[in-house]
């Protein structure tokens, strides 16, 4: 699964990388040769710890042994907190009261990234590794697993023609279909394409982003309309993963994307799944790289999507000025829904793109939320997002 051989290379490397960060932290200096005639017993074993620890009242403890390190911080989305050592060398760090959510952290050990070894809960996606922290909610919250219908999730493989770089040109997307979904059924559904960011693989969306529990949480409630959500890898040549891209790679691959979307991922799903072909039931939309990749899309074939979304949309002054021309009467849009957190950086491009756009006559939806370029941001927009899509 999840690109196996490039991805499992990559997670090798960097697990590689973390392993000799692991042991050198934990490991207490070896002691000088006891003499033999007066050899110390030996030293009691240390007593093993918790991390992360959630308290009552949701704030969050966060520990590693690391007694020869000279300095530990914690990173928790993007946050850095100094950690203090005790005299066993157990680092330890508390954090304020964290709202229900999935955050991502690693502890930074005198300047080197490491996950935290007591954790078994790690994203990764196809450059980093990450531990996750799930704060739950009360009631749950959309992105939890529920006692509720759930939808399937299927993973599927194809050989790519358009997409360059990848494993014997292996390309692959997840398709989730909702609570009652029949094969055999000639009922067909609306359809949302989910695109991912920069550094996902095609199963960012259903492993972090939470999309399945999202819609199934939705459709349980009667806020979202029941529809198929296909995500797909998302690059054109996965070069761009590698150091030194250009913004002339950068665009190829956008270019060489949208391809492989429109020729390759959509005749296959609309052969395979009871999908309206209507402009209607068709939606793009997606988050940083797939956010910028959704609106160019959205815009230049008006013909096929009738609703966009973009969540911290990925957009540079190059992208600025190439947005595809649009009016509101060619693009006829049910929906164009974009979306940035107030602490992004990437916040006043955004707003340059929708003052753009507004002026061209479409009737942007703009919104600002608390947050930066973080999943937790992500999850809101798609779940404030989809109840909007395929309304009369």
């Amino acid at each position: 699964m999840k690109q196996r051989s490039l991805r499992a290379g990559l997670k090798a490397s960097l697990l590689a990388a973390c392993l000799p960060l692991f042991a050198a932290a934990q490991t207490p200096a070896a002691p000088a040769p006891p003499n033999a005639a007066n050899a110390p017993a030996p030293a009691p074993a240390l007593p093993p710890y918790l991390s992360p620890e959630i308290h009552p009242d949701d704030t969050v403890t966060l520990r590693l042994r690391a007694p020869n390190a000279q300095k530990v911080d914690l990173v928790l989305e993007g946050a850095v907190t100094p950690m203090r050592q005790d005299a066993d060398g157990l680092w330890t760090a508390t954090t304020p009261v964290l709202a229900p959510e999935i955050y991502g952290y690693r502890f930074v050990v005198d300047g080197q990234p490491m996950l935290d070894p007591r954790n078994t809960d790690v994203r990764d996606n196809l450059l980093t590794l990450w531990s996750n922290l799930t704060v739950p909610g009360t009631p749950p919250e959309a992105w939890e697993l529920q006692s509720l219908p759930h939808g399937m999730v299927e993973h599927h493989f194809y050989t790519s023609q358009v997409v360059l770089g990848l494993p014997n040109n292996q390309s692959d997307y997840y398709v989730y279909t909702p609570p009652g979904y029949n094969p055999k059924s000639r009922q067909s559904y609306p359809v949302l394409y989910l695109l991912h960011g920069y550094s996902d693989a095609a199963d960012g969306w259903p492993s972090v982003g939470k999309a399945n529990f999202i819609l199934d949480s939705l459709i349980a409630s009667g806020k979202a309309k029941p529809m198929i959500v296909v995500m797909p890898l998302g690059y054109g040549n996965m070069a761009v993963l590698q150091p030194g891209r250009t913004p002339e790679l950068s665009a190829q691959s956008v270019d060489l994307y949208q391809k492989a979307l429109l020729s390759e991922v959509m005749p296959q799903i609309e052969a395979a799944y009871h999908v309206s072909k209507k402009r209607e039931d068709r939606a793009i939309a997606g988050l940083s790289m797939g956010g910028h990749e959704s609106l160019f899309i959205g815009l230049t074939h008006p013909e096929l999507f009738a609703w966009i979304g973009t969540f911290s949309a990925g957009f540079n002054p190059k992208t600025i000025s190439e947005l595809p021309p649009a009016t509101a009467q060619k693009a006829n849009l049910r929906l164009l829904w974009m979306a940035c957190g107030v602490d992004d950086a990437l916040l006043k491009p955004n707003q340059t793109v929708i003052a753009t756009l507004k002026a061209e006559g479409l009737p942007v939806t703009a919104i600002e939320t608390p947050g930066h370029h973080q999943w937790p941001v992500w999850r809101d927009n798609l779940i404030h997002f989809a109840p909007l899509l395929f309304q009369k």
